[in-house]
């Protein structure tokens, strides 16, 4: 996972970048999982196909694996969801380990 490159989408309007958020029922905490896709053609294909209206207000940018660990301390985030089909979308999510 280290040393492949993967591509994330953030909003172009507050920098934002696209998760996953899933709220435990029981301590009321919200979990953040940032979005990453194996390929630039992907993750275009993702606001293609579920925000095509919304899609000029996001950008694509790669980020080597190398850099993932810091990117998710740096905002917070509690794991990564590796999107394996853009079109359905079906996602592998990972927790970070702490």
């Amino acid at each position: 996972m280290l040393s492949q490159v993967y591509y994330i989408i953030r909003s172009r309007l507050d920098g934002n970048y696209l998760t996953a958020n899933f709220s435990q029922s029981s301590s009321g905490t919200k979990s953040s999982y940032l979005l990453m896709f194996r390929e630039d053609f992907e993750a275009l294909s993702y606001l293609n196909t579920h925000a095509s209206d919304l899609s000029d207000r996001f950008a694509v940018e790669s980020v080597p694996g190398t850099q993932i660990t810091g990117l998710m301390k740096r905002w917070g985030f509690a794991g990564v969801g590796i999107v394996q089909d853009p079109l359905l979308p079906q996602v592998e999510f990972l927790s970070s380990v702490s």
